[in-house]
C-alpha cells in the first residue's frame, strides 16, 4: 500500500513539473518591450512581388536591464481586426498557443537592443487581407517574454493591404481568348464546308 502511495505521489509531482514547464503564456502578461515599424511602397502590396522593411529596437521607456534575458526576436505577419471579423480561424486568443492572429513567420534573429532591420519579400502563399507585423522577444528557453508591433492595441493604425496571387496570368488569359476565338471560327468553318459538300452532292 505504501509503495502505491509513493508511486502516486511521484506521478503527481512529475505531472506538476510538466505542467509548469508547459505553462500557459498569456499575451496580456507580456511587456511591450520593443518599438516596431514597417515601411513599404504606397498602395496595395502584391504577394510574391512586393516587399516590406521592418525595424525594431528596445523600448527605452523600460528600466535598464529589462532585456537582460532576451535571446531572440521572432517576427510574424498578423491579421488586422478588419481581416479577422467573422473568421474564427483568425481569432485572437489571450493564450498564445491558441491565438490565430499571427499565422505567418517572417524571420527569427538573435536579439539586439538597436539597429535591427529586415527586408522581406511577401511570400506567395499569403492570402488577401489587411495586416501588421508583430515581434516577440524570446528567452533562452524559447518562451515569449515580451513583444512589440507596428500597430496600436486595437490593431487599427499603420496597417497595410496585401493582394494574394490569383493563380492567373495575363499571358494565359490572352492565350485562352485566342484559342476560344479559334475554336469558334473552326466550328463555323466546319459547318460551312459540310454545307458546301452537301450542295455539291445534290448538284451531281
Amino acid at each position: 500500500m505504501a509503495s502505491i502511495r509513493a508511486i502516486f505521489v511521484v506521478t503527481l509531482v512529475i505531472c506538476c513539473l510538466l505542467a509548469s514547464c508547459h505553462a500557459e503564456i498569456l499575451f496580456s502578461t507580456l511587456k511591450k518591450s520593443l518599438d516596431v515599424s514597417a515601411s513599404h511602397s504606397q498602395g496595395v502590396l502584391m504577394a510574391g512581388e512586393d516587399h516590406l522593411t521592418f525595424k525594431w529596437s528596445f523600448n527605452k521607456t523600460l528600466p535598464v536591464g529589462t532585456d537582460s534575458t532576451y535571446k531572440t526576436v521572432k517576427l510574424q505577419l498578423c491579421y488586422a481586426s478588419v481581416s479577422q471579423k467573422d473568421r474564427a480561424w483568425r481569432k485572437t486568443e489571450d493564450h498564445l498557443k491558441k491565438d490565430k492572429t499571427c499565422q505567418f513567420n517572417i524571420v527569427t534573429m538573435p536579439y539586439k537592443s538597436s539597429n535591427n532591420n529586415y527586408n522581406w519579400t511577401i511570400e506567395r502563399d499569403v492570402p488577401t487581407g489587411t495586416y501588421f507585423v508583430r515581434a516577440y522577444v524570446l528567452n533562452s528557453e524559447g518562451h515569449e517574454i515580451g513583444f512589440g508591433q507596428s500597430t496600436d492595441d486595437k490593431k487599427e493604425k499603420n496597417l497595410f493591404d496585401i493582394q494574394a496571387i490569383s493563380g492567373r496570368h495575363a499571358t494565359l488569359d490572352i492565350c485562352s481568348i485566342v484559342f476560344s476565338i479559334f475554336s469558334v471560327v473552326s466550328l463555323f468553318g466546319f459547318f460551312y464546308m459540310e454545307k458546301r459538300k452537301a450542295k455539291a452532292s445534290q448538284q451531281k
